[in-house]
């Protein structure tokens, strides 16, 4: 604990990871991809075709999605996240957010953008 005697939040320094969650969803809702392989344009056929209506869709997502990590890993680098904390719950709180982050990630990379590869 810090020297004021003040109790840390106890989900302070997650705002990138939740919003990111939130925005990532809001893009799959807006977006609606292709989830069925039976419903893309090459079912049957030959070829790379996109999961969304617009090929380049597929660039936003992927950027989308390579930015959420990101802006995870530079919120737990900011001191504001650290406060009231000890180094090995600082440590482990920046490595799980991270962690989850990237996962969360490549799971929906993968789930979205090659369902009709």
């Amino acid at each position: 604990m810090g020297g004021d005697g003040r109790r840390p939040a106890r989900f302070g320094g997650f705002r990138a990871l939740g919003g990111g969650a939130v925005v990532v969803a809001a893009a799959l809702l807006i977006l609606r991809p292709i989830v069925d392989r039976r419903d893309c344009p090459n079912y049957g056929g030959n070829g790379n075709a996109s999961s969304f209506g617009d090929e380049r869709l597929d660039l936003v997502f992927v950027l989308l999605l390579l930015g959420w990590p990101a802006a995870v890993a530079v919120e737990q680098a900011l001191p504001v996240a650290w406060r009231h904390r000890r180094p090995v719950e600082i440590t482990l709180r920046a490595v799980g957010a991270v962690l989850l982050t990237l996962t969360a990630s490549c799971c929906l990379a993968v789930e979205v953008l090659f369902t009709c590869r």
